[in-house]
């Protein structure tokens, strides 16, 4: 079977990164001035990127419920929805969101230049609704002083936790990424004692090393985004979250983003968290971090990205009822016309 090249979602993390989340324009030239720059991200990201390979340039792009349904793709990922509004002792909000451009390099000006030539091939096709340029802040660590991302899955897990597999075949090498951005409210969060930050974050805030299970409080965030499987197997998201901030208008934030091999999982920590495990028991950090953003995504892999700008060809006349049986039982023997999700093994996206 035909190798398909993935997205650069397991990269280390970086220095700098661009969130850049837009809507597509709802008439017919806006769609494909935005399936020209699928086809061409990858001449974009050589075109940026070979002035310094060692920079690390990468920009994943991922792909809202309601633009892939004005695709017309004729298979669609399973996971694949607008992003639940969750409303619980603390609310995360449901924002619009077509396109997400997750760009990333370890200097903020190969960020720039890359972002700046999206938003230029994009032109007037697209609505801006979020642009967020994140830092890394000393070593690895969030507005609040914790490390973040201790957890994030390594070797082997990795690609499990966030790669699509075998339970979807016709999207086998994409992924899904949920996006919040939170404000944090540092006033407030300054005025609690270290201990009772730490009882918050469920380790300590100097040398980043887990409370023993039997010390760490039941709302600590990493006991209410800690979940397992029916057979008690860890579920693992990968985090690249971001500080983000403007001191002179006493702006301080976290971008959160997650990759996932299915937004379940990750939706399953945020319930715990907004909601609380047992209902009530919410996760603390809540009360100084309020999320104004909530998108979710599916990412491609880049084959089947560069496929979409091309749309898809209409089935022979008489054929309808075969296409919507096929669709139905998701069949892994059915090519779509353009070929493009014959997957096999996997090659990562450089």
């Amino acid at each position: 079977m035909t190798p398909v090249q993935i997205q650069s979602v397991e990269n280390p993390l970086t220095r700098a990164a661009i969130f850049i989340v837009v809507t597509v324009k709802p008439d017919a030239a806006s769609l494909e001035t935005v399936r020209g720059l699928f086809g061409n991200m990858g001449s974009l990201l050589r075109g940026v990127g070979f002035r310094n390979p060692d920079d690390s340039l990468t920009c994943v792009t991922g792909i809202g419920s309601d633009l892939w349904d004005r695709l017309g793709q004729p298979q669609r990922p399973a996971g694949l929805h607008p992003f639940r509004a969750i409303h619980g002792v603390h609310d995360a909000p449901s924002t619009p969101g077509d396109i997400l451009f997750h760009i990333r390099a370890q200097g903020r000006d190969f960020c720039f230049e890359l972002a700046t030539q999206i938003m230029r091939q994009l032109g007037d096709a697209v609505e801006v609704q979020d642009e967020t340029q994140g830092f890394k802040f000393f070593d690895n660590r969030d507005l609040l002083g914790f490390v973040d991302g201790t957890e994030n899955p390594q070797g082997i897990a990795l690609g499990a936790s966030v790669l699509i597999g075998d339970e979807d075949p016709a999207f086998r090498g994409g992924s899904y990424v949920i996006t919040q951005k939170y404000i944090h409210d540092l006033t407030k969060w300054d005025a609690l004692t270290v201990e009772d930050q730490e009882r918050v974050i469920g380790r300590h805030k100097l040398s980043d090393i887990e409370y023993p299970d039997s010390e760490k409080a039941p709302y600590a965030h990493n006991v209410l985004t800690s979940i397992n499987d029916a057979e008690g197997n860890q579920l693992q998201i990968l985090r690249d979250n971001m500080p983000f901030g403007r001191p002179a208008a006493a702006e301080f934030g976290t971008y959160f983003i997650g990759y996932a091999c299915e937004p379940a999982r990750t939706e399953r920590m945020l319930d715990n968290m907004f909601i609380g495990d047992p209902p009530g028991n919410y996760d603390r950090i809540l009360d100084v971090s309020t999320p104004v953003t909530g998108s979710l995504f599916f990412v491609p892999s880049m084959t089947l990205l560069e496929a979409l700008a091309d749309p898809p060809e209409p089935a022979p006349a008489g054929t309808a009822d075969d296409t919507a049986d096929d669709h139905a039982q998701a069949d892994d023997t059915a090519a779509p016309a353009d070929g493009s999700l014959r997957i096999g093994s996997l090659k990562q996206e450089t």
